[in-house]
This record gives structure tokens, sequence and C-alpha cells, in this order.
């Protein structure tokens, strides 16, 4: 019997030069067609993130919110979005990042986190990690606590992890490139 991070590396898609030249992509798209699948990999990020205790769990747009909004509901606490600028309807709080070619703004709710909130942040894959630590400085601006941080993917040649270890030390990924 497979493990489930063997069925998901079985499943992503690397797909060659996108969006640029020389970046192999990995697409998590056909997992989305596995619902089976799908279950199991909720069932085992939660089996790894349920003892941080998290009251919340922050996604990252967009592919953040296709298993963030679920590990949410399995642990029976709220999702919260984070989207990039100008997405939100309501007062939100956002914060700018560098990227590696060019600058992005991210947002949230004003009213999505409370004062001690546990967050974890979740999003589907970790690169050199500029956009999660980003989320991490936005949930702390909100008087909140980043208690872990899960991927479906890490790329770990790119060493995001390492950044985001300055912040906390519960960190989850289900496969490593």
């Amino acid at each position: 019997m497979k493990t489930v991070e063997q069925q998901v590396k079985e499943v992503i898609r690397t797909v060659p030069n996108f969006p640029s030249e020389g970046i192999n992509f990995k697409d998590i798209t056909p997992l989305l067609g596995q619902p089976r699948l799908a279950k199991e990999i909720v069932k085992e990020i939660v089996e790894n993130v349920a003892l941080w205790n998290p009251t919340c769990v922050a996604g990252i747009e967009s592919r953040g919110f296709l298993f963030g909004f679920s590990i949410a509901a399995e642990l029976n606490i709220p999702f919260i979005p984070i989207r990039k600028k100008g997405k939100l309807p309501m007062p939100t709080a956002s914060t700018k990042y560098d990227l590696e070619y060019g600058m992005s703004e991210i947002e949230v709710h004003l009213d999505a986190v409370k004062p001690n909130d546990r967050v974890l942040i979740h999003d589907d894959l970790l690169a050199t990690g500029g956009t999660a630590l980003a989320a991490a400085e936005l949930i702390e601006s909100l008087n909140a606590q980043v208690v872990g941080y899960s991927f479906l993917v890490e790329l770990g040649f790119l060493s995001g992890r390492q950044r985001l270890n300055t912040t906390t030390q519960n960190f989850h990924e289900l496969v490593t490139y």
C-alpha cells in the first residue's frame, strides 16, 4: 500500500518552462480530480497539525484555499482567506512583500482574526517563503499568533523553510522536491 505522500507525488504534474523558461512548475490541479486522495491529504495534514492547537486556519490565495478550508472544517475551526490586495470587500489589514520579479501585497479582513488567535498558515506550495512570511507578519500585526505552517509541496532546494523558522518551529509539508 502506497503512502499518501507517494500517491501525491504520482499525481502532481511537473510542467516544464512554466510560467517562464527554466521553471519546473508543480501543478496540484490533478489532485482535485481525486476526491478519495484529497480526503486522505486533509486527514494526513490534520493529524500532523492538530497538536499545535490552532484556533483558525489562514489559507493564502488562491491554491491555499483548496485544502485550507477542508483542514479548518476537519479541525472544526474557522477558515480565514488571505487575499491579494483589492479582493476583500470589508476593511482590511495589508502588508507588502518582495517577489523575485517585483512586489506584491496581501490582505485580510480586520474582523477575521482576533487578538490571541492561534493561526495555522496553509498554502499549496512553499518556494522561497516570501508569501508565507508576509502572511505571518500580517497575522501577527493583528495581535494573533502563528502556531505553524502547512504545505502540500515544499521545494526544498529554495530554502523557504529556513526563512519561516524565524517565526515558528511548527512546520509540516506533505511532499518535498
